[in-house]
């Protein structure tokens, strides 16, 4: 038996004055109403309802009860009104995972664009680059795409993107710049080294042709497990790596860093917002995925990845 169900449907039988009544009221059939009150009765051990053929009543039992229901009733009804609001309203915290290039060029801009709107929504942003990511702990986590995630949770794209080559002004003038992926060899170059995994050879993709693919075994000069790392040594001249083109955008158009070897990229990558459930979601949540994705399409796309003198057309 539903108690709190069969409380209400007596509550509203009283209210009514009959069975029908109250089944028309709650949608309910009038058999499924009867049956619902006798359960409570049972459950109780005593008649609620003195029933005749002519009119319908309140037992002293049944009086007593239904007086000390109404007010059970609108606790928990205000208890409900409570925590629904917490899934409408624009307040209380954000939680969200994300490893530290998402969270430091995406998340990061994202939040303060988002706390303009929403001032009174806080956010937590822990920082970690996990192979098993504890999304069900937070509210959003913000992933690659190839993360291991179980079937319950929903992922929704923020951003594809590319890695491409790139290194400094002064880097090419003192070295030059490589025109074919071979030149490579001659140059000093900064590779990104997982933990744990040995550093192999690079692949090279040209998506001008049929995504044929290159590989070459390019020692690093500079090794790290830290994409910010690599990318502050390419911006002082330590030499050339390859970064997403979210990442470099802005570095590009500012004049700090240049592209390389066009077209041939090292990979295509995809970030994803990971929710939990799309259950029982809060506003504020779903407001800040939103602004998360379109805050980082907006930058992505406003920016160009050649240099402030080459606009408007090569020379």
């Amino acid at each position: 038996m539903d108690r709190l169900q069969s409380m209400r449907v007596f509550q509203q039988v009283a209210l009514e004055g009959g069975f029908a009544a109250a089944a028309r009221k709650l949608d309910l059939s009038p058999a499924v109403v009867t049956r619902l009150v006798s359960d409570l009765e049972k459950h109780l051990g005593v008649r609620l309802l003195q029933r005749t053929t002519r009119r319908l009543s309140l037992t002293q039992a049944g009086d007593a009860y239904l007086d000390r229901l109404r007010g059970i009733l609108a606790e928990i009804d205000e208890a409900d009104a409570m925590v629904q609001a917490h899934t409408r309203e624009m307040t209380g915290t954000v939680r969200v995972l994300a490893p530290p290039v998402a969270a430091t060029h995406m998340v990061a801009p994202a939040v303060v664009a988002f706390q303009k709107l929403h001032p009174a929504v806080r956010v937590e942003l822990h920082v970690e680059d996990s192979p098993d990511p504890a999304v069900h702990d937070y509210d959003l986590a913000v992933l690659s795409s190839v993360a291991a995630l179980d079937s319950s949770v929903i992922a929704r794209p923020i951003i594809d993107s590319q890695t491409v080559f790139c290194a400094s002004p002064d880097y090419l003038a003192r070295h030059g710049e490589p025109r074919v992926p071979e030149d490579l060899l001659r140059h000093r170059c900064l590779r990104l080294r997982l933990t744990g995994a040995r550093l192999g050879p690079l692949r090279l993709i040209d998506p001008t042709d049929d995504d044929r693919q290159l590989e070459l075994d390019l020692p690093g000069a500079l090794t790290a497990n830290h994409t910010d790392t690599l990318v502050r040594a390419t911006l002082d001249g330590g030499g050339i790596s390859s970064q997403p083109i979210d990442l470099l955008a802005p570095l590009i158009q500012a004049g700090r860093l240049r592209r390389v070897l066009a077209p041939w990229i090292t990979a295509r990558v995809s970030l994803v917002a990971v929710l939990p459930s799309r259950q029982y979601m809060p506003a504020r949540t779903r407001a800040f995925v939103d602004c998360l994705v379109e805050h980082t399409r907006r930058l992505v796309a406003g920016l160009t990845l050649e240099p402030p003198q080459l606009r408007g057309g090569r020379r």
